[in-house]
């Protein structure tokens, strides 16, 4: 497990860039933004960053190892948090945008973080793994915010810029935690491209299974959750101070049900925690989103909410780690990414249109349909093993 800490405590240094966007990227791109429509354009960006840059990432990581590209992807986030941090010091909110991209760009290499992880333990473990390095996540969860909300007048530049320095230091700092990780490196069969092809492994009904559960647990999350601070701070009224409280309870859910992966595997298997997840996002929905638009509505409905992406998504991930085999790993997850991550990039497009067309319920409640058809899928397959 040794690796495994590695990757965690790099991951409590390189999550805090997503962190610092999702926490302050809404308020600043309303600030800066000519249209409050547009305001979650920067956030959503990093998430196109994220599609765009996950196939290369992992065909690259193919060629030349995992520690190479995670080592270089940290230093280039660093740069594109300086970046943002002249943007928001200039005004300029085309810059913001871009920077967002540079953002997501390092954020695909990071989501790789967990294929790292299950591949260096017994396949047995790769929920565990999995769980564990999400437990760094959840360090950035509590400290990212609070931090970037202190230093966020930082020299006396203009608000939040200082945010994004300190986030540069962060992000050099999860570099030389990685220059230390051992990972094997590509053998020849996986530099050559063996293995099935993507269209084979969408013939594997488990591995739609993985791809469909991801899928829904990233839209459904960002869809609501890109949309909660504008919905907080412009239409109703709720300082930053609030605003950055229920997306940090928002975080917190997410991730700290990480610590309780082991014993939920062992309980629920995978195909329970799957459903404890969606059933989550249900709650969410229908029991809280859509009754108010209070302090304590927010708070709850995002903390369901980010319960029920922990779950969905880590069993969907150790799904996948029992599909394919070593030689098309790179292949499989990076295919996975790519699809899972731009259909994120498309909700969370979407949200900020969606809030100001149809407004806070009914952007609750055009999720529905998804959760539903990965609820039948669930069912459908019946019992999945985690790896094999």
């Amino acid at each position: 497990m040794r690796q495994v800490w590695i990757l965690t405590i790099a991951q409590a240094f390189a999550a805090c860039g997503t962190i610092t966007l999702v926490a302050f990227g809404g308020i600043v791109g309303a600030r800066l933004a000519p249209t409050p429509a547009l305001a979650t354009l920067p956030w959503s960006l990093s998430i196109v960053g994220v599609a765009a840059a996950s196939l290369p990432a992992a065909l690259l990581m193919q060629r030349i190892g995992r520690r190479p590209v995670f080592v270089g992807s940290a230093l280039l986030g660093a740069a594109g948090a300086l970046a943002c941090a002249a943007a928001v010091a200039s005004g300029s909110f085309v810059a913001f945008c871009l920077t967002g991209l540079l953002f997501g760009a390092n954020a695909a290499v990071v989501q790789q973080f967990r294929f790292a992880a299950v591949e260096s333990v017994p396949q047995p473990d790769a929920a565990r793994a999995v769980a564990t390095v999400m437990l760094g996540t959840l360090a950035a969860a509590v400290f990212g915010p609070a931090l970037g909300e202190r230093v966020r007048h930082l020299g006396g530049w203009p608000e939040y810029t200082g945010s994004f320095v300190v986030l540069a230091g962060l992000l050099i700092c999860a570099a030389l935690v990685l220059a230390r990780l051992q990972v094997g490196t590509p053998t020849p069969a996986e530099r050559r491209d063996a293995g099935r092809s993507v269209r084979a492994l969408l013939r594997v009904a488990d591995y739609r299974l993985a791809l469909l559960g991801a899928l829904a647990s990233y839209a459904v999350m960002s869809f609501i959750m890109t949309a909660t601070p504008i919905s907080m701070h412009v239409h109703d009224g709720f300082d930053g101070h609030a605003t950055a409280g229920v997306i940090t309870a928002h975080l917190l859910g997410m991730y700290l049900p990480s610590l309780a992966t082991p014993w939920l595997t062992g309980r629920l298997g995978i195909r329970g925690m799957m459903l404890a997840g969606l059933a989550a996002n249900f709650a969410c929905i229908g029991i809280v989103a859509a009754v108010g638009q209070g302090f304590a509505h927010y708070m709850v409905a995002l903390v369901l909410l980010g319960v029920g992406w922990n779950l969905l998504f880590v069993g969907a991930t150790a799904v996948l780690a029992g599909v394919h085999s070593a030689d098309e790993r790179f292949r499989a997850q990076g295919f996975n990414d790519l699809v899972v991550f731009g259909c994120q990039a498309v909700a969370s497009l979407l949200a900020g249109f969606a809030l100001e067309s149809i407004g806070w319920t009914a952007l609750n409640l055009a999720t529905l349909p998804l959760l539903l058809l990965t609820t039948w899928m669930v069912l459908r397959r019946g019992e999945v093993t985690p790896a094999r």
